[in-house]
Formats: C-alpha cells, sequence, structure tokens
C-alpha cells in the first residue's frame, strides 16, 4: 500500500517491495472472491491448509504491514523533517483513498441503489458514508439502498478499508517516535513483543478501534526492526532455514498468526533484499497494488450484483481484471500525479538511494 520513495524521486529500485506488494494485493482479492461469493471462506485454500488459523488474504494485510514498517521507518530517518514525513505519507494514501470513495458514493450508489436517484442523494446516510470515512471512520460501511448479496456482508461496500486506519495510526507512532528519538532497538523490541501479545490475547476482536491496531503492531514493528538491523549478513543461509522451518512448525503448531511478526516478517524482507534474487518489474505499468486493495472488494461486490451467483474460480479473475484497469487509472489519473506534489527534501546519497523504496 506504500509506494517507493525512490520511485518517487526518479531512483531506480533494487529490490522486490513493488512485487511482494503486488502479490500482497491479488491475495487478498482472491480470498475475498470465496468470502463474498459464498458467505464464508471455509474453502479457501490457506484456511484449509492451515487447520483453520488464517486465509491468504489475512496473511497479505500482514506482509503490507510488515513492509510498511521496514519502509516508512526508512522514509521517516531519509526524510529528515517531520512536516515532509506526514506530507508524503498523507498525499501516498489519502487521494487514492478519497477518490475511491467519491466513486463508490457518488457513481456506483446511484447505479446500484433501490432508491430513486433524488431519493439516494437526500438521503443523509449517503453523505454519512462519505464523510466518516473520509474522516477515516471506516465503521459506516454501507449505501442507502444499496445490497450487493443477500449474505450478512452483502450491504458492506469496502471492507478492505478498515486497515488504512491502523496504517495511519502507525504513521503516526513513527512520527511520534522519531520526535522523542526512540527509533532505537531498545524501544521497538518491546513494541513488537506488545503486538505478540496481541495476537495471543486476540484484541482483533474487541469493538474498540485500538484493539485493531495492536493486533496488527507486531507485524509493522517486525518490519521497523528488521529496517534497523538491515545489512548483508542479515541474509545469511542459517537465518534464512531457521525462518522457514520456524513459519513451517507454526503451521501444525496453530500459531501461524501468532509467531508471523517473528518468521514470517524475516523471510518478506529477506525476499526483498536479500543479495542475488532477481528484480521483478512489478511496478512496470504503475505501482497498482494500492488501487487493487481498495478497488478490489467493491468491484466483486458489483460483479455479483450484475452477475448473479457466480462461483469463487470465476469471479476472481473476472474482478482482478476490472480492479486491475480502476487501479491503473487510480495510479496514472490520481496517485502518481499527487505524488508529484510531495515536499523534496535533499537528495539521498548513493548507499540510500540503492536500498531507497520508501513511501
Amino acid at each position: 500500500m506504500l509506494r517507493g520513495a525512490a520511485a518517487e524521486s526518479g531512483v531506480e529500485r533494487h529490490n522486490n517491495f513493488d512485487a511482494l506488494r503486488l502479490v500482497a494485493a491479488v491475495s487478498v482479492i482472491f480470498s475475498h472472491s470465496f468470502l463474498l461469493s459464498q458467505g464464508r471462506q471455509d474453502n479457501e485454500p490457506l484456511m484449509w491448509l492451515s487447520g483453520g488459523q488464517t486465509v491468504l488474504g489475512v496473511v497479505g494485510v500482514f506482509v503490507f504491514f510488515v513492509i510498511s514498517g521496514f519502509l516508512v521507518t526508512q522514509s521517516y530517518e531519509r526524510t529528515g523533517s517531520p512536516p515532509r514525513f506526514l506530507a508524503k505519507r498523507a498525499l501516498r494514501i489519502y487521494p487514492g483513498y478519497a477518490a475511491c470513495l467519491l466513486l463508490c458514493a457518488l457513481a456506483l450508489g446511484p447505479l446500484l441503489t433501490t432508491l430513486p436517484l433524488g431519493g439516494y442523494l437526500a438521503n443523509p446516510g449517503t453523505w454519512d458514508f462519505l464523510v466518516a470515512n473520509l474522516a477515516m471512520n471506516v465503521e459506516h460501511n454501507g449505501l442507502p439502498g444499496l445490497r450487493f448479496t443477500g449474505y450478512d456482508i452483502g450491504t458492506i461496500v469496502d471492507g478492505p478499508l478498515w486497515s488504512l486506519p491502523c496504517e495511519m495510526v502507525m504513521y503516526l507512532m513513527v512520527l511520534a517516535l522519531g520526535l522523542l528519538r526512540l527509533l532505537r532497538l531498545a524501544v521497538l523490541l518491546p513494541l513488537l513483543a506488545l503486538g505478540v501479545a496481541c495476537i495471543w490475547f486476540d484484541t482483533a476482536q474487541s469493538p474498540w478501534f485500538i484493539g485493531s491496531v495492536g493486533w496488527l503492531l507486531g507485524f509493522f514493528a517486525a518490519g521497523m526492526i528488521l529496517y534497523k538491523l538491515q545489512g548483508r549478513w542479515l541474509f545469511n543461509p542459517w537465518l534464512l532455514g531457521a525462518a522457514l522451518a520456524g513459519l513451517a512448525a507454526s503451521v501444525p503448531l496453530h500459531l501461524l498468526i501468532l509467531l508471523f511478526p517473528l518468521f514470517g516478517a524475516y523471510l518478506v524482507i529477506a525476499l526483498a533484499l536479500a543479495p542475488g534474487l532477481p528484480v521483478i518489474p512489478a511496478a512496470r505499468f504503475g505501482d497498482l497494488s494500492y488501487g487493487l486493495y481498495i478497488y478490489g472488494w467493491p468491484v466483486q461486490q458489483t460483479l455479483l450484483r450484475l452477475c448473479g451467483g457466480l462461483a469463487w474460480w470465476q469471479l476472481f479473475p473476472l474482478a482482478l481484471a476490472v480492479a486491475a484497469a480502476l487501479a491503473w487509472l487510480s495510479w496514472h489519473v490520481v496517485e502518481h500525479p499527487a505524488l508529484r506534489l510531495k515536499p523534496r527534501g535533499p537528495a539521498p546519497g548513493p548507499a540510500a538511494a540503492k536500498l531507497a523504496a520508501s513511501g
């Protein structure tokens, strides 16, 4: 969900962060194809393989937050200015998000609502959805007269938006720690421990927003720690083997989610940065991962409403194609032009430029 700082400044990148984000976004659409077409995810492959622990799309969110922790910490340290840091974060997330909300409320809603157009536009719920979500209150997730399917989730316009306020809180956490000069391992390691504890106690089930933030904290903190530990020594075969073994063992132990911040996060950053791995040009046509993430769900819901009973294997490729087209438009019409407005700082040095990939 984050755009590389190197790409924003025209510096060539030598990593696979774009490819990993793209895979993570596609995995979210893949998992939602089961949920939205069947009303449940029991048959989703990772749910079956993991003994009911999680689905591939949730792991995709973990990957996003690990990468964000790494790259946003890098972005703060390279930016050197809190106002510039906040401006860069806002310009990366908010324009594409706002455009998606406007399309949902003022295009998708009027097309599919059961209300007359005048009644839809006069309904307070329409503007409540738009204003609340623009303020990052994503609990307001339905539009008047709009039901896509008969399932309980059939009224939700854009489910994946739940993670964006959590990500914004993580950005503010990085800012606060940076201002207090606390972006150090002595602080980040307890943050990781707190995040793992939140997973253990499953704070995501809490009705309070802070519960979701805590549940995702471990993944973001793991990325921050790996940024502080970065170096060629970090990706030696022994560590890679230990991480693979630990992640594999977490499945039969039914600890996959709990141990992902420890083992999975390391493997994510290793896949992005380990020397010798080929670099996949995943952003050749633009950075589509964010657009795929925010448009996938409403596209899937719309296809189900228009086409009726689509199976998951029919819904997934259709939704992916349409969402990819919208993501391409979002990147080239909204997101990339917005990034050109970001405040400029000092040019990064050669060493930073080689690693650069922050949003």
